[in-house]
Order: structure tokens, then sequence, then C-alpha cells
């Protein structure tokens, strides 16, 4: 965040004199509340796992192969947001806790998939169980379009900062205008948003628990 507000003076933004906009003044407000959130989070699942012997990151890497099955470390590492040095730690305590175990990967040899063991999936089934109660009670007021609505704003800042953070943004803008101009006639258009390889120079974006990456 400190980024954002320090380079936001550069920016003639809003409406037109360089302040910004009611709806970009609540996206900072979103964005401000974002890390002392995932902090608060991490503490609150810290201090229910203190009798499992897991931490915060292993909850997250056994609910991600609950949800998704089987994967290799870059494909977790890419579903949850993270470099593999973290998730191949928590791959290997959870391993010793006899939560999870490696298995062969038929498509690529040298990355072995990460499984859950019987244990781990019972451990992470029963962890989901109370933290739906908690849910269910503490936020009932909630509506469900609400957190719908939540949802849909969280993942286009993620989709966005994915680009900001791998120095896309320029990148997008190029490949735009290059359709533009492929649209004109004056080069040779391919069907691929101006990418001469024919495929689209986006990064995917792949969401929490909802990656579908390769290896």
């Amino acid at each position: 965040m400190s980024v954002i507000e320090g380079d936001a003076g550069k920016y003639a933004g809003g409406d037109g004199a360089g302040k910004p906009t009611a709806t970009e003044d609540l996206l900072y407000d979103v964005i401000r509340r974002l890390w002392p959130l995932h902090r608060t989070v991490v503490r609150a699942v810290e201090r229910e796992l203190a009798d499992t012997g897991m931490t915060a990151g292993e909850h997250a890497l056994l609910d991600a192969l609950h949800t998704e099955g089987p994967r290799t470390v870059p494909q977790l590492a890419r579903t949850m947001g993270l470099d593999r040095q973290p998730v191949q730690r928590w791959v290997n305590h959870a391993a010793e806790l006899g939560l999870v175990v490696t298995a062969p990967n038929p498509a690529h040899r040298r990355s072995p998939l990460i499984r859950l063991t019987t244990e781990g999936a019972a451990a992470i089934r029963g962890i989901q169980r109370f933290e739906s109660t908690e849910l269910r009670q503490r936020l009932a007021d909630l509506p469900a379009e609400d957190v719908r609505t939540a949802l849909h704003v969280l993942d286009r800042l993620g989709e966005e900062f994915r680009h900001l953070a791998n120095g896309s943004r320029v990148q997008r803008e190029e490949t735009d205008s290059q359709g533009s101009r492929d649209s004109r006639g004056s080069e040779g258009s391919n069907g691929s948003n101006g990418n001469p390889e024919g495929h689209d120079s986006r990064p995917t974006a792949p969401l929490m628990h909802k990656g579908r990456s390769g290896a």
C-alpha cells in the first residue's frame, strides 16, 4: 500500500484535477484493509491450529490439496500465489506429520505429485467443519449477494495486481495498440491480440483454490 500511496501523486486521476473518484477512494480503502486482514486471519488460524502441529501455511496447503486434488509443488505455488520455497517447506513438514505424501507424476518425472493421506484428508475436513460453524455463527448477518460481490472485487484486484507484479501493464497496453493496428489492416492479424506467436499475451490469473496450471 505504501508504494501505491507514494506514487499516487504522479498520476492525474479521478475528476481530472488529481483527486480520486469515489470509487477509487473505496478501492484504496479495500486495499488498505487487505494486509491487516490477512495478518489477523493468519493469527486466528494459528490459534485454531495450536494443538495440531500445523502452521497456517500448512492449513492453506491442505485446503488447496483437498479442493484441487493431487498437485505438484510448482502447481501449488501458482495456485496459492506464492514462491515455491515456502510451499516446499510446508509440504516437507506436512509429510513429517503424516498429512501428505509424494506420488509419481506421469506427466513430469522430476516433479512428483503431492497428495493428502487419509489422516491429512480427515484433518482438513475436521478443520473446515469447525470453520464453517464459526462462519455461520459470526457472519450470519452477511447476505450471500454481498459475499459474491466481495469475491468479485477481490478477484479483479488480484488479477490487476498480478499484472502489475509481472510488469505486464505496459505489455498489455502495447498489445492493445498492436491489436488496433491489426484491425485497421496496417499489419497482418493473427487473431491473437497482437502476439506474433498466436497466444494471448496476458498472464494467467489463477485464483485461490481454482488453479489448473501444469507442472
